[in-house]
């Protein structure tokens, strides 16, 4: 039964909390109040509402604070029921849910029932209506449902609906009633099927949340981690040892003192979160979004501290918030896991019982778990913490039984210093990492149960740390065991297809535990100020050297962490079409072992990292720099070693897939003649496939800018390109080069809500543009509306015959990006091969961001001759490889005059949430 305890809680005057016991009108009399028609409660229940906020700002516990919101709730609908006289009917009046726990924050659901013998009567129903106007007049909004009891036995089968009456609470009214919602449960529901449904609500659940603790923007109650994995305990447990509260669970020996104090304090965090949330919203908001991160870290007292990074205050708050969602979620998968193996397993058949057989005489195996032969296994015999780790590879096993898992979170707590450095701990921890079947399972059950981070005590410092952007999605270690799950997958035929070639040069390298120690360490020093790169090779050489590994494998771990991004890097932000870029970056990797190996950890760390990054785009550039760069490495003397050699490949491969199609829309001649105009660069930055398409598309349209075809418009193109991104789709663009050029096409782009996510702009031999670009379409018209591609096109020849830059419209910014500060970073770079300025710039990725640059390009008279874009969350980080309008290289005074009128104009205000340009 719930009880209220706020006598050390100073909540005066609360005049309905005083005088509960009224029995007449007197207590909500017109003559005590100062709205007559809500009886003043609208003014009583803000009042208790600040009151809970005052107080929790001097320290009350908020365990106890919500206990009293719901015990003033309990005393105002006392009161109302006997004030439209309801307590004269045979009506009880039952708070449910998680009201029924005596859990109410601000705002939250107020769940009640109102349960009758039989058929509720018309004067009663009456009185009911009345009640039910007046609670949504005070602003209650409560999810109130009445019943007879044939009707709650109908209702209960609604899974959902038995949950709520597990936890039903008297309130007022019918005696006899009291037991009854808990009755009707254990009537329609038996132990197993209560326990099973539940369970797949769990697993749907967390579906919907990407399975994971750590999302960017988590709801706190619905989430992996979040409130209801703590109901989902009580919820299975009341039904079969019907007691009142979690504690209750501690007498009957289900759970322990310490696994309750776990909970308690897990909870007790959450429901601060959602009281700020509810004070924020004024509503019962339990998302946590980044509309509120920064301030409610700042009410929980996570205070910036002098030498602290910009979002070093919010980052340590969600750390500790993922922490408390890793430590929910465990728990709570332990403890239903004990449930079915202590209450539902030993009353099933024998054929349905898992049968135990012994692995050694440690350990058995039970059913598809693992469990210690005897509760003193790990006291005994330390090393067995490691060794069951390693069985669980050998013998393909996944899983632990709870009793086990209870000894193993005890045992975990004794590995120190000393442990740590007995030669055979060292052995079997290096023995598991070697082992590969269900790696990062096992890692996973280390890591939660406190094994991995006790024995690699720097794990532990990035458990939960995450890194406040839109582009890390997960904390740093669970980013490292996504990594090391991705690892695996190479090896596994179902993802053959998606990683052709990085699936097969993983499976050729024999010694995979260098790969596994590479993504442990690779971030294993964030967080901690400096290059995490070079503070993370020095702990993983030392770390492998201290473990027996011989000094060339420990160099190679350490290599591995110190270059992680150096791959992806130089794909993405460099001109790989240029060989001298891939000759530089050969000389960094040294040999074909370095490259395998960094290959696939770059392309397992993209995949890990942002489920979004990973596209045919990025793996065709990362592809590209790895066959190039082996090819070099490898000596081989058809690598081609210069531009004109890198041109000739593409023809060639171009050439032979024309000839292997058998095109009959295209003549060779006729492609060959076109080819040669198209100019050197076309051939450098576009690959076979799309040269194929565009070589169709031009014969196929009228020649542009010959006397005798005048009119004929310039050539538009569009076709399908999911491999990019969904609903994404590919432009190409052939007409007489114009000054606007680049300007003009990303203003169409951006009137037509089209994002770009690549470009290639490309001038021919013949003054001629040949522009290639990706669209990412977020309203999906694009793709099926044949208008919409029509209207695309003709926008665009419109905006090419005129040469007035198109206005740009002022965008609402979206939600994520408002909370985000990028500053804005240009730096130019010469490149000699092209005698042009590879600008790069980095900065917030806002509405119109291209069509902005677009129109200083074309204020500064800059002529854009190709273009990459990436977007890395709320981080744009594109290049333009520019010169001026005679195709010289820009001088510094210009250089500079650039770079101010790019900072000015991507300067921007915000107001309403619209971006305006200063």
């Amino acid at each position: 039964m719930f009880t209220c305890d706020v006598a050390s809680i100073d909540l005066t005057p609360l005049p309905l909390l005083s005088n509960d016991t009224a029995t007449d009108n007197s207590l909500l009399s017109e003559q005590n109040t100062t709205d007559k028609a809500l009886l003043g409660i609208p003014e009583w229940l803000a009042q208790i509402n600040e009151d809970i906020s005052r107080l929790l700002e001097r320290g009350t516990n908020i365990r106890q604070l919500v206990e009293v919101r719901a015990c003033a709730i309990d005393s105002l609908l006392i009161a109302l029921f006997k004030w439209f006289e309801l307590d004269k009917t045979d009506l009880a009046l039952f708070a449910t849910g998680g009201y029924g726990r005596g859990e109410l924050s601000l705002y939250s659901d107020i769940d009640i029932l109102l349960l009758s013998p039989d058929e509720i009567g018309a004067d009663a129903s009456s009185k009911i209506d009345k009640l039910v106007a007046l609670l949504w007049d005070i602003g209650l909004e409560p999810a109130l449902s009445v019943r007879s009891v044939n009707d709650a036995l109908e209702a209960a089968l609604d899974h959902t609906i038995a949950s709520a009456q597990l936890e039903a609470r008297l309130l007022i009214g019918n005696e006899a009633l009291r037991d009854m919602p808990i009755q009707i449960v254990n009537k329609q529901w038996s132990p197993r099927a209560f326990f099973d449904v539940k369970m797949e609500e769990s697993k749907a659940r967390y579906l919907q949340h990407n399975a994971t603790e750590y999302n960017l923007e988590p709801n706190i109650k619905t989430a992996p981690g979040g409130l209801r994995d703590i109901h989902i305990i009580g919820w299975v447990t009341k039904r079969y040892f019907r007691v009142g509260k979690l504690y209750d669970l501690v007498q009957q020996n289900f759970l322990t003192e310490k696994e309750f104090d776990e909970l308690s304090f897990a909870e007790g965090y959450l429901w601060q979160i959602r009281h700020y949330l509810h004070v924020l919203t004024g509503r019962n908001e339990n998302k946590l979004l980044f509309d509120y991160q920064r301030e409610i870290a700042q009410l929980m007292g996570y205070e910036t501290q002098p030498d602290d990074q910009p979002n070093a205050a919010v980052e340590r708050f969600m750390r500790d918030y993922y922490r408390c969602a890793m430590q929910i979620s465990t728990l709570s998968e332990m403890l239903t896991n004990h449930y079915y193996e202590t209450i539902i397993e030993p009353n099933l058949p024998d054929d349905e019982r898992p049968k135990k057989q012994p692995i050694n005489a440690r350990f058995n195996r039970v059913g598809d778990h693992i469990a210690i032969a005897h509760h003193r296994v790990f006291a005994q015999h330390p090393e067995s913490i490691l060794e069951m780790f390693l069985l669980m590879g050998q013998h393909g096993i996944d899983k632990v039984r709870t009793h086990t898992l209870r000894a193993l979170k005890i045992a975990a707590r004794g590995i120190d210093q000393i442990y740590r450095d007995n030669p055979v701990h060292k052995a079997l921890f290096l023995s598991n990492l070697k082992e590969q079947n269900y790696l990062f399972h096992r890692l996973r059950t280390m890591n939660r149960y406190g094994v991995l981070g006790n024995y690699i005590p720097a794990f532990a410092q990035v458990t939960g740390l995450m890194q406040y952007d839109l582009f890390h999605r997960y904390t740093v270690d669970a980013h490292t065991l996504f990594l090391i799950r991705i690892l695996h997958r190479f090896t596994d035929p179902m993802f053959s297809e998606e990683f052709p070639l990085v699936s097969a040069i993983f499976q050729r390298i024999e010694r995979k535990e260098i790969l596994v120690l590479a993504a442990m360490f690779h971030d294993i020093a964030k967080g901690r100020g400096g290059d995490h790169s070079e503070l993370g090779q020095t702990e993983s050489i030392e770390f492998c050297l201290s473990h027996g590994m011989s000094l060339a494998d420990a160099n190679l771990v350490g290599w591995l962490t110190r270059y992680h991004l150096l791959m992806s890097i130089t794909a993405q932000k460099k001109d790989i079409s240029d060989p001298e870029v891939v000759t530089v970056f050969a000389d960094l990797i040294g040999n074909v072992t370095h490259l395998n190996h960094l290959y696939v950890l770059t392309v397992a760390d993209m995949n890990a990292t942002n489920p979004q990054l990973w596209n045919s785009w990025r793996a065709t550039l990362m592809k590209q720099l790895y066959s190039q760069t082996r090819r070099i490495l490898r000596a081989d003397i058809d690598a081609p070693t210069n531009r004109q050699d890198m041109i000739s490949a593409t023809r060639a491969q171009a050439l032979a897939m024309l000839d292997n199609v058998n095109n009959q829309h295209m003549n060779r001649d006729e492609v060959l003649r076109l080819w040669d105009d198209l100019g050197d660069e076309y051939f450098l930055r576009e690959i076979a496939e799309d040269i194929l398409w565009h070589t169709e598309a031009i014969l196929n349209h009228p020649p542009i800018g010959l006397a005798s075809n005048a009119d004929s418009p310039p050539l538009v193109v569009l076709r399908e390109h999911r491999e990019l991104a969904l609903d994404a789709v590919q432009v190409f663009v052939y007409t007489q080069d114009q000054i606007n050029l680049f300007a003009v096409t990303m203003a169409v782009f951006d009137q037509m809500n089209l994002d770009v996510l690549d470009a290639r702009i490309i001038t021919a031999t013949r003054d001629f543009a040949l522009d290639s670009y990706v669209l990412l379409d977020p309203s999906g018209t694009i793709l099926v509306d044949e208008d919409s591609q029509q209207e695309l096109k003709q926008r665009l020849i419109n905006a090419f015959k005129d040469p007035t830059v198109l206005k740009l419209t002022n965008k609402r910014m979206p939600r994520q990006l408002r909370h985000f500060e990028v500053a804005t970073v240009i730096n130019f770079e010469f490149n000699e091969a092209s005698d042009q300025h590879i600008m790069s710039l980095e900065t917030l990725d806002q509405p119109g961001l291209l069509a902005r640059v677009g129109q200083v390009f074309l204020q500064e008279q800059i002529e854009v001759h190709a273009a990459r874009i990436t977007t890395l969350g709320e981080r744009a980080e594109d290049m333009f490889y520019i010169s001026d309008q005679n195709d010289k290289p820009l001088s510094a005074e210009r250089l500079d005059a650039l770079k101010s009128a790019l900072l000015a104009s991507l300067a921007t205000k915000r107001e309403n949430n619209v971006v305006y340009s200063y």
